[in-house]
This record gives structure tokens, C-alpha cells and sequence, in this order.
């Protein structure tokens, strides 16, 4: 067994021995893709989102130097019909990108160094096959002795123009490389049985030449058959809350918010699995990466990205074009272009059904205000900080400082500048509250007794703040608005909270432009 040719199942048996979530199904999905014309397949994902642990699967599943059926006994894979066909049956090429940057002195000979290398390994294995100057000849020539065909598995692939990212040259030996293994149908045909590879972007657009063009791509835009192998699923998840003890409400809350299509709830795997092996929840992704990469981003200047930022941050979906993303870090042109990196770098999550984007569980957004607290939009973090004390302010009944922050609010320039009618007051209340998000569930026009109530903020099971019921009135008065609660019975519906509640009417008068707000305690 070698470091790049056939390197057994050593990965994946380390992954076995701990508490292991069974995501073999995906081998069924790729052996239904060998010696196809879809048989090349690239999967983009956030850091920490299972990549490796996938292709340590695949590398014991189809290596042909070792025997794994052990490893999958019993697990998904084991009651597919294509199980055995395929177990154990290919020469095994694995390129771990990010190891290998690591192991090399010299960024400009990686190329040349890499592709020796696994030369070198495969005239080890084959000593009578003829010299060959390049890996798609020595694998041609040793196809054309042997009759075999290879898996190629490439981990991290995008890590080079990553880390290499000024360095055009090198950039562009390492796209001829891969031209030369999957650009030439012919060439890939006769010798290549499958491909898998890994990065946190999107290959198709990389470079001036499109070094895999008959690539498919699932990506956290479009997942398609692979969603459910993008993280776990919520039948998982509460499976191993069920096992450990954990409370499986907070497991959402803190990892939950990515979906697709076709799996609406997926948690980030990585922090569901160290929340149990900590027994305790918190931010175990983000802790992997400094909030600096998040910061960076944010802290452009780009027509309205701020104000996107705290609309997402008082838990609004945003509505994102991700056409013009070209797939890498640098070539970022506008609001879009930065929200759909922050997409595949996991910061964000998003629907595919309404292409709006949102901030997708509490372990990011504490990211989001850690990044903001620090970064150059100082009027959001004072936004966040007013937004405390008007938390505050209307706990306590303070009428008059929470119509002084509701002021505050609208002119952050973060909402829509002129009311013009009740919708738009709502939005400033978004913003104004953003951070009862932390201790609170929103609702908004939530059908109640004989109408709807405008914005109720339902306290999570944790919180011991009170349930506060918010009515908003344009150029009518904030009493009118608390004798609109009562008169249409709003409280009657939340009888099942059973706990103390506030009844807040806010009035923004447009001839004042002042903000008025009465507040009231009940008790159901």
C-alpha cells in the first residue's frame, strides 16, 4: 500500500471504530455511475462537512489491495445488489490536495512533484510497464497491460487555487494535469472506471479553460441525489440525541437550517458529533476557522450587503441571484457574489424553491455578530447593541426608550427609508429586534382570535423572558393599537402559553415622524 496508489482502508476503518452515522448509501448512487458517462463526480461542501470521511469510504469500498467487507457488514451498502460487484475491484488512485501543499517545500514544483510521485508508485506496482513522462500516459500504459480500470478519488482538489491563489503558472500545470486525466473522452473511457472529487467550490468556472467540463457537480446550491450525504438528516440526528441524551430541540436550533429540495432539514455533521461527545452545545464548526475568513467578506463594501446582513440577523430570508458567482474567492463583483461564496462556505443556507438565502442556525449567526462586532460596520454592531438594551426596554415597560430605539432603527438606513404603510414598520421591527432572536422564536401575522396579530416573540423553552405581542399602527396611535389586541382577542390563541405577556402598540406618525409605544402586562 502506497500514499497515492491503492492506500487501503486504514481512513475509513478509523471512521468506523468511532460513532459512525451510515452514509454508504451514497456507494450505491456511485457504483449506478461507473463506466458511464456520469461516472465523474465532484461534490463541493463547507469545510468540516464530511469530504474526507466520504472518500475514506469509497477508497476501503473500492480498493483493490485490501478486503473491506467487514468495514461494511451490515451497513446500508451491504443490502444493495451492486454491493459485491464492485467491493474491492479497482487500482485506487487517492490525492489528498491539502496534505500534499502540506508535505511540499517549493508551491512552484507541486505540480511536477505530485505527478512523479504517483508515477513513481504505479511503475512500484507495475515494474514491466513501459516509461511513461505523464500520470495519463503511465495510466494509459498500464491499462493497456493489464486490461484494468481506476477510481481516481482527488480530496480537496480546489485546495491549490486556494492556497496558490496569485500564482497563475502553477494554477494552470495543475489544469493541464487534470485536463490530461478528464478532458480526453477516449483516454478517460478506456482507463478511468470512475472519478470522485472534493473541494468547497464549484468546479465550472474556474480559469479561463474549463478543466472539467463533463464533470457532475452537486453542490449546497444544488445538491440533487446527494443531498441527503451533504450533512445529517433530522432522522438521524434525533436517533443519536435519543442515544446520547441529548435534547434534540437544541440540537436543531444550534446545527439545524440547511435544505434542499429534496431533504428540507440537514444539520452540520461535524458539531452535532462533537455537541455529544461534549454533552453540551455550542460553537464547534465555527471554532475550526477564525471568524477573520466570515469577517472579510462581510466587511465589503457592496450595495446592500449590509443591509442584507441585518435583515438575515433578525431572521429574514433574503433574495439572492447566483448566476453571476464565478466559483472562486477573489472575483466577487457585487451583493450576490458574496452572499453565494458565504452559500458554499456555509455561512448560509439556501432554498432553491424561493432562491432567498438565510442565516441557517444559532452556531453561524453567533459567528455573524462576532464578525460584525469586530469588523468595519461599526452601525451594525451599535444596531446590535441598541437592540439589546430595547429587549431590555420593553421587558421593563420602558414605553418611551422603546420608541427612542425604534427611532434608532430607522435611521441605521438598514430598513426602508419612508413608511408608507404598516409592512414597512414591520421590517424596522425586524431590524430593531434583531436580538431577540437569541431568546426568542418570531411570528408574524399569526392568525388570532379574530385576526391576526402582528408580530408575536414566543420565548424558547431556556428563556425566562415573557412572551411579548407586538401590534403596529401608521399614523393611528399606539393606544389604538393595544385596544386592537384586546378587542379582536389576540391573546385567546396563545392561551397555551400560560405565562405573563406584553402587549406592545407601536404608532409611527408620519407628519411627526415620530414613534410612539404603550405597553401593557397580561396575564392569561
Amino acid at each position: 500500500m502506497g500514499n497515492y496508489l491503492n492506500i487501503g482502508n486504514a481512513g475509513f476503518e478509523t471512521v468506523r471504530k468511532g460513532r459512525y452515522v451510515d452514509k454508504t448509501g451514497m456507494i450505491s448512487f456511485i457504483n449506478s455511475t461507473l463506466g458511464t458517462k456520469d461516472k465523474l463526480i465532484c461534490v463541493s461542501r463547507p469545510r468540516r462537512f464530511g469530504k474526507s470521511f466520504a472518500a475514506q469510504m469509497l477508497s476501503a469500498y473500492y480498493d483493490r489491495s485490501c478486503d473491506s467487507r467487514k468495514l461494511f457488514e451490515g451497513l446500508e451498502i451491504s443490502n444493495d445488489k451492486s454491493y459485491m460487484e464492485y467491493m474491492n475491484k479497482y487500482d485506487v488512485i487517492y490525492l489528498d490536495i491539502t496534505w500534499f501543499i502540506s508535505s511540499v517545500n517549493d508551491m512552484k514544483s507541486i505540480v511536477h512533484v505530485l505527478q512523479e510521485k504517483v508515477i513513481q508508485e504505479l511503475r512500484e506496482t507495475y515494474p514491466d510497464v513501459k516509461k511513461e513522462n505523464t500520470l495519463s500516459e503511465t495510466l494509459a500504459a498500464v491499462n493497456e497491460m493489464t486490461g484494468s480500470k481506476f477510481f481516481i478519488i482527488i480530496d480537496e482538489w480546489d485546495a491549490l487555487f486556494r492556497e496558490a491563489k496569485d500564482d497563475r503558472s502553477v494554477q494552470d500545470e495543475y489544469i493541464m494535469l487534470l485536463r490530461g486525466l478528464f478532458k480526453n473522452s477516449a483516454f478517460t473511457d478506456k482507463t478511468i472506471e470512475g472519478a470522485y472529487m472534493t473541494g468547497i467550490l464549484p468546479i465550472k468556472k474556474y480559469g479561463t479553460q474549463s478543466a472539467m467540463t463533463d464533470f457532475r457537480e452537486y453542490t449546497m446550491l444544488s445538491p440533487k441525489k446527494l443531498a441527503e450525504y451533504v450533512g445529517f438528516t433530522e432522522t438521524e440526528v434525533k436517533k443519536l440525541c435519543e442515544q446520547s441524551n441529548m435534547d434534540f430541540e437544541e440540537m436543531k436550533r444550534w446545527y439545524n437550517g440547511y435544505s434542499f429540495s429534496s431533504i428540507k432539514s440537514v444539520y452540520n455533521p461535524n458539531s452535532v458529533m462533537e455537541a455529544i461527545k461534549s454533552e453540551e452545545f455550542g460553537s464547534y464548526w465555527t471554532q475550526t476557522e477564525t471568524y477573520q475568513v466570515l469577517q472579510f467578506y462581510i466587511d465589503m463594501d457592496e450595495d446592500g450587503l449590509k443591509q442584507a446582513i441585518v435583515q438575515m440577523l433578525g431572521g429574514s430570508n433574503i433574495k439572492i441571484d447566483t448566476g453571476t458567482f464565478q466559483n472562486d474567492m477573489t472575483t466577487i463583483k457585487n451583493k450576490d457574489d458574496v452572499l453565494t461564496l458565504l452559500v458554499h462556505l456555509g455561512y448560509l443556507a439556501y432554498d432553491a424553491d424561493t432562491k432567498t438565502v438565510r442565516i441557517p442556525n444559532e452556531e453561524v449567526r453567533e459567528e455573524f455578530v462576532r464578525a460584525v462586532a469586530n469588523g468595519k460596520h461599526t452601525e451594525i454592531a451599535k444596531l446590535i447593541r441598541n437592540s439589546d438594551q430595547l429587549l431590555e426596554a420593553t421587558v421593563n415597560m420602558d414605553e418611551e426608550a422603546v420608541a427612542a430605539a425604534m427611532e434608532e432603527a430607522h435611521k441605521a438606513g438598514t430598513a426602508p427609508t419612508f413608511y408608507n404603510n404598516e409592512q414597512a414598520l414591520r421590517s424596522v421591527i425586524r431590524v430593531a429586534y434583531i436580538s431577540c432572536v437569541d431568546e426568542y422564536l418570531r411570528m408574524e401575522e399569526l392568525p388570532s382570535g379574530h385576526g391576526y396579530a402582528d408580530v408575536v416573540f414566543f420565548p424558547k423553552k431556556e428563556s425566562k423572558k415573557p412572551l411579548i405581542l407586538i401590534e403596529l399602527k401608521w399614523n393611528k396611535t399606539d393606544e389604538g393599537a393595544i385596544g386592537q389586541i384586546k378587542k379582536k382577542d389576540y391573546p385567546q390563541v396563545l392561551k397555551a402559553y400560560g405565562g405573563k405577556m406584553l402587549l406592545v402598540g407601536i404608532n409611527y406618525d408620519s407628519k411627526s415622524k415620530k414613534h410612539t409605544c404603550t405597553i401593557e402586562e397580561y396575564c392569561i
